[in-house]
């Protein structure tokens, strides 16, 4: 299950859809700001030659990004392009990709907290995995891994011809802990999306960086306009607003302090989190997420762990439903 499924929420709980607060998704509810799309942009083919790339390999600092159509879309290819083998996949986090990689014939191996072990290690016999899938940082957990582990798991991967996926959705607000300045390296791949921190999910717009025999084998089975004109006309745009970018790479953050304490105050102290969401391990789980629901706020339940992913209200009209909705229902 994903979150925003409204539609589906507004049938569950006979609450119309205009009367709702959507917090189950971790997108940035003041997204960068789309300006109207050009006629001509939509009566044109897409065309790769429109700056998007290069856009892309400034805002990155890496070059030869891949655009495809959002994370999603490497998160489904990849499995494919490798014959089956081990994979290990958080246990507690964005499950597309266990789904992805069994549904391909591949051995899915959920590794709690998302630490391989003993996994990675050599030994008579031992079982080792070929392919590690790094939610970095995790979503919902919000755990991070210093850069140093990812690539000292890289290595230890490379060095029989293994792959470690790092899955940066959430990235963008802390750029300085990622791995793409090392793409490049035998078998490490990076998937970047436009979604959550841009607030662009419905453009579906992505890119994986990889070494390039591995770039070009994606690039050959995705084939041509993987992405839209109009996604790649206002994906360029947002990649190029500096201003808009560092404005909210301190807003995020101040948002998300301003949700723990909310949450904290109701008895419901973030066990983990990113500046785009906070999430809350609670055995009431479930009937916080039903009650909530009652009150026209939808957010994200999970039922193992039993919790809860919060996303940031995007006004101050929501944050007063919120809390009041949440003093409403204390020791709920």
């Amino acid at each position: 299950m994903h979150g925003g499924r409204l539609l589906e929420a507004v049938r569950r709980f006979g609450r119309p859809l205009w009367d709702w607060i959507d917090l189950s998704t971790g997108i940035n509810p003041n997204g960068w700001p789309v300006p109207r799309v050009p006629p001509e942009v939509w009566a044109r083919l897409p065309e790769d030659e429109d700056g998007l790339e290069i856009a892309a390999a400034h805002y990155y600092a890496a070059s030869g990004g891949l655009p495809l159509a959002g994370s999603q879309a490497a998160i489904r290819l990849l499995p494919t392009l490798r014959p089956p083998g081990r994979v290990g996949v958080p246990e507690v986090g964005y499950r597309e990709h266990a789904h992805a990689w069994h549904r391909a014939g591949h051995r899915v191996i959920a590794l709690p907290d998302g630490d391989p072990g003993d996994w990675l290690d050599d030994g008579p016999g031992h079982e080792r995995l070929d392919v590690l899938i790094v939610i970095h940082p995790n979503n919902p957990t919000g755990r991070r891994w210093p850069p140093a582990t990812l690539l000292d798991w890289q290595a230890r991967l490379a060095a029989r011809g293994g792959w470690l996926v790092v899955d940066e959705a959430f990235m963008d607000v802390t750029p300085g802990e990622t791995v793409l300045p090392y793409v490049g390296r035998p078998g490490l791949v990076v998937l970047r999306s436009l979604g959550k921190f841009f607030g662009l999910a419905g453009a579906r717009v992505g890119f994986l960086f990889a070494e390039p025999e591995l770039r070009e084998q994606a690039a050959q089975a995705l084939g041509p306009w993987t992405l839209s004109g109009p996604a790649r006309w206002i994906a360029r745009l947002a990649l190029e607003d500096r201003v808009w970018q560092a404005a909210a790479r301190i807003a995020l953050p101040q948002a998300a302090e301003r949700l723990a304490e909310l949450l904290s105050h109701h008895g419901l102290a973030p066990t983990g989190g990113t500046a785009l969401f906070q999430w809350v391990r609670t055995p009431k789980a479930e009937r916080w997420y039903e009650r909530l629901g009652e009150h026209g706020i939808l957010i994200r339940f999970f039922e193992h762990p039993a919790s809860l992913r919060f996303g940031l209200p995007g006004c101050e009209a929501e944050w007063g439903r919120l809390e009041h909705a949440l003093a409403a229902l204390d020791g709920c």
